[in-house]
């Protein structure tokens, strides 16, 4: 990723994964998903849950090059992604080996609930909203970029030019703050009053076509390989699925199902995503047993 997955404000410190990719083709084809994306699904399919393990740097080349990543390509995004604090190196003889930083362990992490647990499907909402009202001069322009950047990455939208709200309570607040912007911002968690259409509002604040259109097309792609079966390479596969899927969701703030269109595609592409998981779960970590060759993180 050349930087595409680190809102610009971080690129010089630690990221969270943002939606800087290129857009999907409109024939429904797949997303061109940068080589960093790719390699941070890469450690959260395979490193996440193993402990503290690196990878011999070969069988990194081995899976992205199984999704169209060359070599000189893997090896650069491993040098940069160890200079930002997201990799740690480790040589064991004449071999290299990489694990996960504690800042990258966060950020995979939070994809993983995002993924898993909290999904893509908003029937929870309770009728809370988080508000954020922000105000810098003109002098501060970077600033304001790089606030509106993580506000968009943490589901908020712009309800005014220096008012944003997000469903649900949200704690902005270490974003913010990370920012140091805290003086400059002020939160707050409020209910919308009966005389608000919720649903105008959420139609004027959001780009709904846009990520609809997302969904739609991630379904039809994987609607299609789930029909044709596991295939004869499930690590790239799921590889491919996930990153896809990242990239799928994180447009998407999770907004109320309640005041979405009846025919809002997230349901059936997140159930086509589950069920291409499912098939590909367990033969791609009996691969990855056999495929990759790891080393205990000192």
């Amino acid at each position: 990723m050349e930087d595409d997955d680190i809102p610009d404000t971080m690129q010089h410190d630690m990221p969270h994964e943002v939606p800087h990719e290129v857009p999907d083709t409109s024939d429904g084809g797949a997303p061109q998903l940068r080589p960093q994306s790719l390699m941070l699904a890469f450690f959260g399919n395979h490193v996440l849950e193993e402990g503290d393990l690196c990878v011999y740097s070969g069988s990194i080349i081995d899976v992205l090059g199984r999704v169209g990543v060359g070599e000189q390509a893997v090896r650069s995004t491993l040098t940069r992604m160890v200079s930002r604090g997201l990799l740690r190196r480790q040589r064991e003889g004449r071999k290299m080996y990489f694990g996960l930083t504690e800042q990258a362990t966060r950020v995979l992490r939070d994809g993983r609930t995002r993924i898993w647990r909290e999904g893509a499907v908003n029937d929870d909402w309770d009728g809370d909203w988080t508000l954020l009202g922000f105000s810098l001069p003109e002098s501060r322009q970077r600033e304001r970029h790089d606030l509106r950047s993580r506000l968009a990455w943490s589901g908020f939208g712009a309800l005014y030019s220096g008012l944003w709200i997000a469903p649900g309570k949200v704690d902005v607040a270490p974003v913010v703050a990370e920012l140091g912007l805290t003086a400059h911002v002020k939160i707050f968690h409020a209910s919308a009053d009966e005389a608000t259409d919720i649903g105008l509002m959420i139609r004027d604040t959001w780009d709904l076509e846009s990520v609809a259109a997302r969904y739609v097309s991630f379904d039809k792609r994987w609607t299609a390989h789930l029909n044709a079966g596991p295939g004869e390479d499930p690590i790239g596969t799921r590889l491919r699925l996930v990153s896809e899927w990242l990239w799928t969701i994180r447009a998407d703030p999770r907004l109320p199902s309640r005041h979405l269109p009846p025919d809002w595609p997230a349901r059936p592409a997140q159930d086509t995503f589950r069920q291409v998981a499912r098939q590909t779960e367990t033969p791609a970590h009996h691969e990855a047993r056999h495929l990759l060759q790891t080393t205990a993180l000192r």
